[in-house]
């Protein structure tokens, strides 16, 4: 993690923080004045639910309509539980399933929702992670909150748990799980013996460095689900990690490393959230394969290095699944319309 980074992450605190003041103050005033902005009132008696979660318990309405999501990855695990909110921040990273999104309002970016828009939309529910407890004064007051505690994305399947179960929608995310593994087994039944022996190389070429994505990042889970095992360059649990790398689910490598990238196959991606970074990242990544280090490796000199979208850094149940379907597409050659197919289970769940 470099200063500019910690910097920007700084300021964006403190510009949150400026936020929530403001925000605080202005609907205090709108209170004084006989409530100028459209302030919900959730102190109905209403039929709820009690739900205990970071920021503390919410009775969550049982019939709610409006749910504003914070985050991207709340979004998809709304979408993918069969229900479509009307506001909600969406990121380049959505791109995958943007066609599930009509009617969605977009209300900011990434750790910066726009309160202004939250408050338009009238919702009467709020969804997001424990890293937005700084602005949960302010949604608390517009709509029933809950922040689900989310410490890394290697944690993707207990936050779908906990949030089909905060939705009420508890029966419809044990189908999907269930229907995820489902896959998983047919995925493994047709790679028979192969699978003992392949290792599976994960890569993220920023900007500015080279990241293994480990053992317990989002995609390495989906990979350990899979049966699929990692080079020992990448073999670290979250908690061997941070101790290690100071991050559960990555860590830098310089270019004289690049040894540790090879792996029977690599999976290699150069996403980010704005098209300047990822332009550079993508020449970053052309610089890389000029390399004689990057020539030596074997999967490589094997045509084994498969580039693939941004969904392999998601966080649902949406882009473990888009994963599957590269797994099937890489390492089985799977009839394309065939495994279009079998994305169309959790599909149909979603509309």
């Amino acid at each position: 993690m470099n200063d500019s980074y910690i910097k920007r992450k700084s300021f964006i605190r403190w510009l949150r923080f400026g936020i929530v003041i403001f925000c605080t103050l202005l609907l205090a005033v709108a209170c004084h004045r006989g409530g100028s902005i459209p302030l919900n009132d959730h102190s109905k008696n209403v039929a709820c639910r009690h739900v205990e979660h970071a920021a503390g318990i919410t009775c969550i309405p049982e019939n709610f309509q409006r749910l504003v999501t914070l985050d991207d990855t709340s979004l998809a695990n709304a979408i993918a539980l069969g229900i479509k909110p009307v506001g909600a921040v969406i990121s380049n990273f959505s791109s995958y399933w943007q066609d599930k999104l009509t009617g969605v309002k977009n209300i900011g970016t990434i750790g910066e929702p726009n309160l202004e828009s939250i408050l338009a939309l009238k919702p009467d529910l709020i969804a997001g992670f424990d890293y937005q407890q700084d602005i949960y004064s302010i949604t608390s007051k517009i709509a029933p909150t809950f922040l689900l505690k989310f410490e890394h994305s290697g944690q993707w399947k207990e936050v779908f748990t906990n949030i089909s179960v905060a939705l009420d929608k508890k029966e419809v995310g044990q189908k999907i799980m269930e229907d995820y593994y489902h896959r998983l087994a047919e995925f493994k039944q047709k790679m028979g013996t192969k699978l003992s022996n392949l290792k599976v190389s994960v890569v993220r070429v920023y900007p500015n460095n080279i990241n293994l994505y480990l053992r317990d990042s989002f995609c390495g889970i989906v990979l350990q689900d899979a049966g699929l095992s990692r080079p020992e360059s990448q073999n670290f649990t979250a908690i061997e990690a941070k101790k290690l790398f100071g991050n559960q689910i990555q860590m830098s490598i310089g270019n004289e490393l690049i040894e540790k990238i090879d792996a029977d196959i690599i999976f290699i991606w150069t996403a980010e959230n704005d098209a300047k970074s990822s332009q550079t990242a993508k020449k970053k990544l052309e610089q890389l394969k000029l390399s004689p280090l990057w020539k030596n490796l074997k999967a490589v000199q094997q045509n084994k290095v498969y580039i693939v979208p941004d969904y392999w850094i998601g966080g649902g149940i949406l882009a473990a699944n888009a994963i599957i379907d590269d797994l099937f597409k890489y390492l089985i050659n799977f009839n394309a319309n065939k495994n279009t197919v079998v994305s169309n289970t959790l599909l149909t769940i979603i509309r």
